[in-house]
């Protein structure tokens, strides 16, 4: 018998079924049969809310970027080292708790059409803008320093799926290697914060 959900419900089912099996398996290899058999509805009926596969890859990309961005939304009331410290923690916080969520946007841009790719580099974009915008407040924002930032997220990225892959060191330790490491790029010593 199936449950009957609404709308939004039934949408996120199948966002997060989708996110869990194209986690674990390059895009060819997921069938939107298999989707449609788990979440216990009819293949037309994930094609009415996702017109192509595509569509559905693109909608999970797309979500699990937007729940990132919000979660790790920065709080203006801390000093700019605690809000670069605390965003940090909340985007490993968010890798641990939802790993197929976090490789599906960090492992789909390279290899992924013009759209999936555009849906990462807005969500880059938006982290980059942001620790910006935290370091423009400690010293003059350069080409240079806008450099180091894309360097630094691409850096943060690789190593947290190495750590998803084999977590060898706690959260903590990675979490003050990343820190360590963006302090660096931008030039900014934390302890004179």
């Amino acid at each position: 018998m199936r449950t009957r959900l609404t709308t939004e419900q039934r949408r996120e089912q199948l966002l997060t079924i989708g996110a869990g099996l194209f986690a674990g398996r390059p895009y060819d290899e997921v069938w939107i049969e298999e989707v449609a058999e788990i979440a216990g509805v009819s293949r037309g009926l994930l094609y009415h809310y996702f017109p192509t596969k595509k569509d559905f890859f693109a909608a999970i990309v797309r979500e699990q970027r937007d729940q990132l961005l919000k979660m790790s939304e920065p709080d203006p009331a801390l000093p700019v080292a605690e809000q670069l410290r605390a965003g940090l923690e909340v985007y490993l916080e968010f890798a641990r708790t939802h790993p197929d969520g976090y490789r599906i946007v960090h492992r789909s841009a390279g290899d992924a059409d013009r759209e999936i790719r555009e849906i990462c580099e807005a969500g880059m974009a938006a982290n980059a803008e942001r620790i910006l915008s935290a370091v423009s407040l400690l010293r003059p924002v350069t080409p240079t320093t806008r450099l180091a930032v894309r360097g630094w997220l691409s850096f943060v990225a690789t190593l947290i799926l190495d750590w998803l892959d084999e977590p060898k060191i706690s959260t903590e330790e990675l979490r003050d290697l990343c820190a360590r490491t963006l302090f660096a790029a931008v030039d900014v010593n934390p302890e004179t914060i």
